[in-house]
């Protein structure tokens, strides 16, 4: 079941977010999804982000997605990189306030995965990250190779934002422990298979337990 939330106290002003429940089931995680790039059309509601945590609360996790600054009704402006970043940390501030005892997840999609992982690799409450598509050739993604946190990504084998050569580069130069999905035939937005990529989640993560 999802429930609006009226506001998360961002750093330029509220963030309009939605979180996702699991439905009575014991709670496993709690997760922050982030959107793709917010000029490019990217918001809380892009396909893969809503079906991303509705698997995600299928396994037991509560979801929190958001609108990055000035993305439908959250304040403020486009923030280049470091601006959504701040963002990403106070949706993790909101969880971790109102989940204290429950382990936190960073999570996104595209550009928000590069938001999430780079905030996730480097703050402490974060115990695990998750990539759907990450656009290795556009952002450094440096810090999230050499950090120690269980990765998982998920990747189009035709994705031309992020060539497969490129992320099995990546892959094989990153820190263990790590695990990686390719879904046969999807470009990067994974149009028409979007639905894989919630079975590709709920198969890396059911029983993952840090």
């Amino acid at each position: 079941m999802s429930a609006p939330l009226r506001e998360i106290a961002g750093p330029a002003g509220r963030l309009e977010a939605l979180l996702d429940d699991p439905d009575g089931r014991e709670l496993r995680a709690a997760v922050v999804l982030a959107h793709p790039h917010p000029l490019l059309g990217g918001t809380m509601h892009t396909k893969v982000v809503f079906q991303a945590a509705k698997a995600l609360s299928r396994i037991g996790c509560v979801v929190l997605r958001f609108n990055f600054r000035g993305v439908g009704l959250s304040a403020g402006t486009f923030g280049g990189g470091s601006g959504e970043m701040d963002d990403f940390r106070a949706a993790l501030d909101f969880l971790r306030e109102r989940y204290p005892a429950t382990r936190l997840w960073a999570g996104g999609f595209s550009f928000g995965s590069w938001v999430a992982l780079s905030v996730g690799a480097t703050d402490s409450r974060v115990s695990t990250l998750l990539a759907v598509a990450p656009p290795l050739a556009s952002y450094d993604f440096s810090a999230v190779a050499e950090c120690p946190k269980p990765k998982f990504f998920i990747q189009g084998e035709r994705d031309d934002i992020c060539p497969l050569k490129r992320m099995r580069e990546f892959y094989a130069q990153s820190v263990e422990p790590r695990e990686l999905v390719v879904i046969d035939g999807a470009d990067h937005m994974f149009d028409g298979q979007v639905s894989q990529v919630a079975d590709a989640i709920e198969d890396l993560l059911e029983d993952w337990n840090e």
